[in-house]
């Protein structure tokens, strides 16, 4: 089974929490195996706020790891005074051992930004760190939005509305969907992935009478993907690719900005969204939520979007090594 990695997140959030009641969840959910990268110490602490029943094991090389159902395993990093700096150091870790072969995919809890920012982290979040670490461009990085039903793209992410249509250039976009047409087929085992394009505007555009984006932009970049042997269409109207039929029709929906591909994954499944990180070196996946901190260390915490990503990861890893 593959090796899956679940850094710890910001201490002070519900990442540890969660990745607790996974495993305490993993037989009904039929979860692979997976360890635990952080602080020991920090982890013991918040089994026991939470009375969490978990039997830990820390282990301080990967090479001492052995596939246990019956104990979670700490990997210490054995670095870092501050949460910071501790946080930082399991995703380093994290992704120096997918980097060796050592491990086989990243699954990553949420990170408090301002917190690491107050500590001089330089990079705007997760995605754009993960791209440096791996040795890739920040612009390479592309995210994906997964839910059994339904997965997005958002071609800009946190950026403002009105300078979506700036960011959209031709090259942008078609990096975006080339990376993700490739992914598709290399992580997720698509042969001839179907990816459908949204518009920008109401109507993608009506033919140009409420924008010119689709005329200018985006139908042309959709014509080179055609062209080049690809199974892209659109672009269409944002206010009718997400209901049930027209899902099933299409393998990933390229979304022209963050909310139009947040607001379908979390209105049809809320509490099973992942994040994905498209064309990195390394698999990683997230849960699709934030640190919650208001709520950390009650034990209420739903761990559904970490399940369901470290499902997700531990799938990419099996059909990533089957068309190697």
């Amino acid at each position: 089974m593959p090796t899956l990695l679940v850094t710890m997140g910001d201490p002070a959030g519900i990442g540890i929490e969660i990745t607790l009641l996974a495993w305490l969840k993993r037989n009904h959910n039929s979860l692979p195996a997976f360890l635990l990268v952080g602080d020991p110490e920090l982890i013991k602490q918040r089994a026991r706020e939470i009375e969490a029943q978990v039997s830990l094991q820390v282990i301080t090389d990967i090479n001492q790891y052995k596939e246990d159902q019956d104990h979670l395993t700490i990997l210490d990093p054995k670095t870092g005074t501050t949460a910071a700096e501790k946080t930082i150091a399991a995703i380093d870790l994290s992704v120096d051992l997918c980097l060796q072969g050592s491990a086989d995919a990243v699954i990553t809890n949420p990170i408090q930004k301002k917190r690491l920012y107050d500590a001089g982290f330089k990079f705007p979040g997760h995605t754009e760190y993960l791209a440096h670490l791996t040795g890739a461009p920040e612009a390479a990085a592309v995210m994906m939005f997964a839910s059994p039903e339904l997965m997005t793209v958002p071609a800009t992410i946190h950026i403002p509305l009105n300078e979506v249509p700036k960011a959209l250039t031709k090259d942008h976009l078609s990096h975006v969907i080339r990376t993700t047409h490739q992914d598709l087929q290399n992580r997720f085992g698509i042969a001839n992935p179907s990816i459908v394009v949204a518009g920008l505007n109401p109507h993608a555009g009506e033919a140009g009478s409420m924008g010119h984006e689709e005329v200018d932009v985006i139908t042309p970049v959709i014509n080179d993907m055609k062209a080049s042997g690809m199974a892209v269409s659109g672009p269409y109207p944002a206010d009718s690719l997400f209901h049930e039929r027209m899902r099933k029709s299409y393998d990933a929906a390229i979304c022209m900005y963050h909310d139009q591909a947040l607001i379908p994954i979390k209105t049809i499944d809320f509490d099973r969204g992942v994040n994905v990180t498209l064309g990195l070196a390394i698999i990683r996946t997230s849960p699709d939520h934030g640190t919650a901190e208001d709520i950390a260390g009650l034990g209420i915490a739903n761990p559904e979007s970490l399940i369901e990503a470290i499902r997700l990861a531990s799938e990419m890893s099996l059909k990533t090594r089957k068309g190697a």
